[in-house]
Parts: C-alpha cells; structure tokens; sequence
C-alpha cells in the first residue's frame, strides 16, 4: 500500500472514529476471551466509571456470582466465567439496579445505567456503616449527669463515657454479631409494627430469637430506657425520609477487583470463620477445599470445592453425648423470621479453623460438657495443673483430616476460641479464650503419641513487676503491686498471633482495652512471662484517640495491628517504647508512643465529637506474604460497616466493597497462592459471610452465607 493511501485510510478512520460515540469507541478497547463477558456501561450523561457488574448464576452446583468494576471509560470485563447462563446488571451509587440481562461466556453486552430517581433511592445501596453513622449517640454531658447521679434519661450508671458506650454498642457488643445499619436493622420489622411506639418495637425485636436474652443483656449494660430511646429516634428519622452522605465510588486500584462469591451452608446456619490454606505458608492446599466453621448454629463443617463450584459437607461429633446444645433450646421470644424455631442447634460450637502444613483442619470445638477430667484439676500431677488448676473448659479442640476423613477429640483443660500455628519445632497450637490462662497443643507430641493429655499445656498471665526478668511469686490480680514480685493479671487473651520471634500476641478486649505479649520460656507454665500494653489514657482517663480492640494479628516485624471500638485500625510497635518494658509501673500504661492510629473511612456518628469513624471492624488480619498481590505485611480490616475488606497501604485505605448481596459481614479472612507463575489469578485473599442474622441482608429470610474470594488485577480490563 502507497503512503498516501495509508494516510488516507488513516484519515477515513479517524473522521470516522470522531463521529461515533464516546462508549463505542470505547468499547473497541475491549479485548473478550471465550470465558468472557464484557462491554461498555452507560448512562444519561455517557460512560459510567466506577460501577459495579454483577453476573450471576444458578446453573451451576450452587449458586455463583461474579462482580467487577468499570474503568475511567465505562468498560468492564468478568473473566473467566464458568460455562453457564448469567443475569448481568450493573449497580453503583447514584444509581439503581439496571434490569437483569441474559448472557453467556464469549459475549459482548453493553449495559445502561439507570440514575437514581432520588437521594432516598440511591442510599439503599449505600453500606450499612453509612446508614449507622445516622444514629445519634448520647452525648458527653449525658454521662457526666449520670456520675453525678442527676441523670434522668436512662443511662447506665457503670458507664462512665460515651467512649466506653460506643464500645459496648460496636465490637463489645451489637456489631460483634452483625450490623446495625442493614435494610433489617434500619427497619422496624413488620411483624412488631403494630406496637404503639418505636421505642415499644425495638424492645420487642431485641428480644427475638435464642440471642434473645444476649441482646437484653447488651441493652442492660447501654442503659435499656436511653438506648431505646436511641435506636427509636434512628429508625423514625430514617422512615421519615433522612438518608446518610454518599459514599466515593470505586477509584485507583479499587476497581482492579474481581470478587467471586458462591452459595454455602443453609438458610438457618451461620459461619464465623473460614480456612483456605496455613497461616505460616500459603502455598499449602492449592486450589483446594474451603472449609468454614458454623460456631453456634449446625454441627458440620461447609466445604467449598471452588474449582466444581460445589459444595458439600463434613459431619461433627461430640465425645460425649451429654454434651448439650451451645445456644440452649428455646428462643426468648419469638423471632420475626423464624417464629418460635429454635435455628441454633449445635453441640460442637466450631467457632476457628485452622490448616496445617499437612492439610488437615484444626478446630476449636466443644468436644464433652464442661466439668475437666481429674487430671486439669488440683491434685493432678500434670505440669499445668500444678501450678494452676482449672476446673471447667467450655471448648476445646478437634481435629479433621480430609485424606482419611476422620474427625479427632481433644480434651482440654483449658477453654478455646481462636487458633493459630507458631512456627516453632513443635507446630506449638496457640489458643485465646482460656478465662484466666492461655493453653496449647504440642502437635508435634500428639501426632508422635496421640496422648492428649501430655500433648497439652497452659499458664496464667503473670507480668514480671519485680523487673528481674524472670517468674517469680506473684500478687493476684486483686492486690496491689508489690515492687518485690510478680503480679497476675485476667486481662484476657483474645485474637491469639504467634509472632516470628516466638511471642505470642494477643488482644484484651475491656475499656480502654489493651494487647498482650507473651514470651513463653523454655517451660512455659512456669516461665511464661506476660507484656500488657494498653491503650492510651490522657490524664482525665479519656482515651488519646483509639479505644477498645477486637481482633488484631501480628506482621513479620513484630508488630501487632487490631481493629478498635473507636472505627480506627491501630498498630502496636514495641520497638518505639521509650521506658523499661518490665518492673512496678509497666502495668499498660507505659508505652503510649508505641501506638499508631488510622481512622477508618466512614463517616462518624452523630454526636461524636472525637477522631474516628462508625465504622466497626470486627478483625485485623495481616497479608504477611503478599497475597493479595499488593506487598506483603499489609493489614486488613474486616470492614463491617463498609461492607469489604479494607486494605491500609503507605497510609491509604483501599477499599474492596462487596456491592451484592448487600450486608457483607465478615469475621476473618486469609489469603492463599494457588499458583505463584500465575500472576493475579493464581492468588487471592479468601473469606465468608459470618453475621449471625444473614436474613438481615439484601435478600432477605432464605439467604445462606457465602464464600468470597478477593483478587486484584493489574487494571480493570485484564484477562
């Protein structure tokens, strides 16, 4: 071809490209695979950037959906879709849904946005942190009335600060089982809406279900008569019409994201925890089963197989059967969904599970009633027992190995509740929830002997106040410090972290809160020496900034990062503490300077006045080995209020929003590598709808839970 004829092939193309559209020709930029479906979003005013496209599907094992975010252009594109029909629409904020399109994999399909008709329309996509930060919490001068005794409003006279309220409203209390902000929480149910009042109705629904008299005992500690009044006040002002801030659509690396969901468990089931890999190497069970623990709610462990997209399930047992129902049999009250069902039925109480470097699935799990066998007891002539007895565990542990399918006991002495590896000789498995002592599992000893008894160990929390560097006789934690020797504290031991330096870490979750660090020793029930630093206090008790920690996990440095009452993540850096680390005054006030915080980003409640957010993150878990694929050691909250995970990176919050079903929930998460050649689709973080009320969310009585798995992409376009 001659030069002028290539110029004006050129031109024609040009002229031509000039006449079209802005979404046509920014449709020619979008490259579709035969697993693909992918086009171009549009609206009134052109491309629609930032929003979400959502294909789903029930053609498959069980149900599957796959969710990516436009770019600056409009263009999106789902990958790697398994052959299937799929209902393809876009979502975002500004927005409704658009209708439901039919397609299937190898397809171009441009979709029209639809703008919402007005602000109210538009906020029912909004989180339900943005809907939470409505509530207008009790203002300072109210608790300062009720030390005073001249309050007249309800509070309850224990409280002695909207600080320490807020943390009884969030992570200590309401939002460690589920959202408050959610269509089904920002809504009188219609079953209590013939009560003559709001504040009638909401006593009323707190007391449905079997966590019936778990929320009343919550409402007890707000203060019933103004906590009421509260949440009344709330739900009227958004049934009259008020609607929260809008949230920022997806930017920058937020929509490199692809999220892909599938259906598990049952409708009357609950998870709080899944698994996918090791913690200490994520390579470990590749492209693998995910399995998740039910907690209260059923006896049998959900399985994910997420290359057939199936699901199945593994029986549990319980040693003994005397061992009754967790929950108990009968709701408090009747439930506005499920009547006077009692939904909740499992003895085993699988609350964490964890992998091992062999694949089989560690469990917390109640194994046999709570009353120890003789030798946790005083008299034993077990090492622990010796130097302190205990007399009830309510948890225990178990253990299952899909290879053999079979499912082991383990009594402990000592209760459970969370569960991690240390990366030590003995494949040492850490616990929290141990009441006034921390226990574990020498794996390494039990495989080798089967004999749990000797396989097991615990101590009490003893911080070395006498400033000698060892264990010595201690002071109870009623007494005083006695500058001459040791003192035990019952701050409690929560979020269990091995470190790399062989420390164990963990959260305590009381007003202002703390995190512990334990050093075990070469004996650890008689040379475990304990770290408590806790949140800063000014001198008038109020805290510096965060308050209140829930779960949290520690980085390959050293540092431990957990999520706080107060909406912000906050990091613990040992190394910046200034004075003495040990001796009379390092009781948790000692360290200030070794506390960072970072707000979360949602907006902040009304009537809070201090730094922070509504947000209420139930965990902190640390990408320690990138695989997520933006570098390692970066911590993620679980961003229940935002409904996604929340990534702090060079001081920055990114956001993964889970746009569908909305009510998003999480307890935990972890990443795994299946394939480290594959790029960004051979890694991703992995988690699991874990409120306790999944009718509460978008789709209402008859949702299930779901696994997620999160996976960044290099842009938004990518295959």
């Amino acid at each position: 071809m001659s030069m002028i004829r290539r110029w004006f092939v050129h031109v024609m193309i040009v002229g031509l490209a000039a006449n079209l559209p802005a979404w046509p020709l920014a449709a020619q930029g979008v490259s579709i695979g035969a697993a693909d479906i992918a086009g171009v979003v549009t609206g009134p005013n052109g491309p629609e950037a930032g929003v979400w496209v959502i294909a789903e599907t029930h053609d498959l094992p069980t149900k599957f959906v796959r969710i990516v975010v436009t770019d600056d252009q409009g263009r999106y594109l789902i990958p790697d879709l398994p052959k299937a029909t799929y209902a393809v629409w876009v979502r975002g904020y500004g927005l409704v849904d658009s209708p439901h399109l039919q397609a299937a994999p190898g397809k171009t399909l441009n979709l029209t946005a639809v703008i919402a008709p007005n602000p109210r329309a538009a906020a029912q996509y909004y989180p339900a942190g943005y809907w939470f930060s409505l509530i207008h919490v009790p203002d300072k001068r109210e608790f300062a009335a009720t030390a005073s005794g001249s309050d007249p409003g309800g509070m309850a006279p224990n409280v002695k600060s909207q600080a320490e309220w807020l943390r009884i409203l969030k992570s200590g209390g309401c939002w460690s089982c589920h959202q408050l902000g959610s269509k089904g929480t920002r809504e009188i149910p219609e079953a209590f809406r013939s009560l003559p009042t709001s504040t009638a109705a909401w006593g009323r629904r707190l007391q449905s279900g079997q966590a019936g008299a778990q929320m009343m005992g919550i409402l007890s500690q707000l203060g019933a008569q103004r906590a009421l009044a509260m949440f009344a006040d709330w739900t009227d002002r958004i049934a009259a019409g008020e609607v929260p801030p809008t949230p920022p659509r997806p930017q920058g690396v937020e929509r490199n994201v692809v999220i892909t969901e599938w259906d598990w468990a049952d409708p009357k089931a609950y998870l709080h925890d899944e698994v996918s890999t090791d913690r200490r190497n994520p390579a470990i069970n590749p492209n693998g089963s995910i399995y998740g623990s039910l907690e209260l709610s059923a006896d049998y462990l959900p399985v994910l197989d997420p290359l057939r997209n199936a699901t199945s399930r593994v029986p549990l047992t319980v040693r003994d059967p005397n061992t009754l129902p967790a929950a108990g049999s009968q709701p408090f009250q009747p439930s506005a969904y499920w009547g006077s069902e009692a939904i909740w039925t499992s003895k085993a109480n699988v609350h964490n599970p964890m992998f091992d470097e062999r694949g089989r699935v560690w469990l917390t799990a109640t194994v046999r009633p709570p009353d120890n066998p003789a030798f946790c007891k005083a008299g034993s002539s077990h090492p622990s027992a010796q130097l302190f007895p205990l007399n009830r565990a309510g948890r225990h542990l178990a253990m299952y190995d899909p290879k053999t399918g079979k499912l082991t006991h383990i009594s402990t002495c000592f209760s459970t509740h969370h569960l991690m590896f240390a990366e030590d000789a003995n494949r040492t498995l850490w616990t929290s929830g141990g009441g006034p002592v921390v226990g574990w599992l020498n794996t390494k000893l039990f495989d080798e002997t089967g004999d749990e008894e000797k396989s097991q160990g615990w101590t009490a929390l003893i911080l070395d106040t006498n400033g000698n560097g060892k264990r010595d006789p201690y002071v109870e934690p009623d007494q005083p410090v006695d500058p001459t020797k040791d003192k035990r504290i019952t701050a409690g031991f929560y979020a269990v972290a091995p470190a790399p330096d062989g420390s164990i870490w963990a959260t305590s979750l009381y007003f202002p809160g703390a995190v512990v660090r334990l050093n075990p020793g070469s004996h650890p029930p008689e040379t475990a020496l304990a770290e408590l630093y806790e949140l800063p206090l000014n001198q008038s008790g109020e805290p510096v900034e965060g308050f209140s920690p829930r779960g949290g996990d520690v980085d390959r440095n050293g540092v431990y990062w957990t999520a706080l009452a107060s909406g912000h993540l906050a990091s613990f850096d040992r190394r910046k503490c200034k004075g003495p680390l040990n001796g009379p005054k390092a009781t948790g006030q000692h360290c200030p300077e070794g506390w960072t915080f970072y707000p979360e980003p949602l907006p902040q409640l009304q009537g809070v006045s201090t730094l922070g957010s509504a947000e209420a993150s139930y965990y902190t878990w640390v990408d320690q080995f990138g695989t997520l694929g933006l570098g390692a050691n970066l911590p993620i909250d679980t961003g229940n209020g935002s409904e996604g995970l929340l990534v702090l990176k060079d001081g920055k919050w990114i956001v993964l929003r889970v746009p569908y079903p909305m009510g998003f929930y999480t307890k935990w998460m972890d990443g795994r590598i299946d394939d480290p050649n594959a790029g960004w689709k051979g890694r991703g973080l992995w988690a699991t709808v874990s409120t306790r009320a999944p009718f509460h969310m978008e789709s209402g009585k008859g949702t299930t839970s779901k696994v997620l798995h999160f996976q960044l992409r290099p842009d938004p376009l990518a295959r």
